[in-house]
């Protein structure tokens, strides 16, 4: 990385800011702390250079389910959820609110730096797609539009935002239309390590894309799951430079 990322540290152990704030300057990022969710959101803004954030779910006031909801209404920045609790309902209820990844305490620094520069990377590599000519701006089918540009996916007269994550997965069903697509592959896609055998990651991450597409969860018709292979997208998908 030739230009210092910027991360943002949430998380009210003073040890724990301490310690990341100094190892993640050590390998060359800018970093910025605060105690709480709300001294977080009072900080933030959208447009400022944050690169990722790292947020604790245990905070004091707003936890840090309630600080990533409020952040999603503003920005798509990705964000790395830090759990105490070896619950893995902790774990899914991040996911499925709009957090890319997370990493239950205690932790090694090492193993976080290394989730920070893969998601980096994902980040760097869909700006780069869409800094170049792009011939197919716009991915229709079913009754949705996808804007390969604002990353807003149009439904009717609805449109939303995706997150970097969302974005990342759809994307590799709109390219990759009837065919299954393994949970190793939309692992090494989406987080850029492989898939651990108990890993509900990649269940919970199809699961709140169907959401995205108003899917039935009990009976899903465009996003089907191949039992003991994957996901195959079922609806025809064509590309266009003009959504006219």
């Amino acid at each position: 990385m030739t230009n210092a990322k910027c991360i943002y540290v949430v998380d009210d152990d003073d040890e724990i800011r301490s310690l990341l704030k100094t190892y993640l300057e050590k390998h060359q990022f800018t970093v910025l702390t605060a105690d709480s969710g709300e001294a977080f959101l009072a900080n933030f803004r959208a447009e400022q250079d944050v690169d990722l954030v790292i947020l604790d779910i245990m905070l004091p006031g707003q936890d840090g389910f309630a600080v990533c909801r409020s952040l999603r209404t503003q920005s798509q920045v990705p964000v790395i959820m830090l759990t105490a609790n070896s619950d893995e309902m902790d774990r899914i209820i991040g996911l499925e609110i709009g957090a890319d990844d997370y990493l239950a305490k205690p932790f090694n620094p090492r193993e976080l730096l290394a989730r920070i520069k893969a998601i980096l990377r994902r980040m760097e590599h869909t700006e780069v797609i869409e800094a170049a000519p792009v011939a197919h701006r716009f991915y229709r089918f079913a009754q949705f539009t996808l804007d390969t540009l604002s990353r807003e996916l149009h439904f009717k007269d609805e449109k939303e935002s995706l997150s970097g994550a969302d974005y990342n997965l759809l994307m590799l069903f709109l390219t990759h239309p009837g065919a299954v697509l393994t949970r190793e592959l939309i692992a090494e896609n989406t987080r850029g390590r492989d898939s651990a055998p108990l890993d509900r990651f990649i269940d919970v991450h199809v699961s709140r894309l169907r959401q995205r597409l108003r899917e039935d969860a009990r009976q899903p018709q465009l996003i089907k799951t191949i039992r003991g292979q994957g996901y195959i997208l079922t609806a025809s998908v064509e590309a266009i430079s003009d959504a006219r």
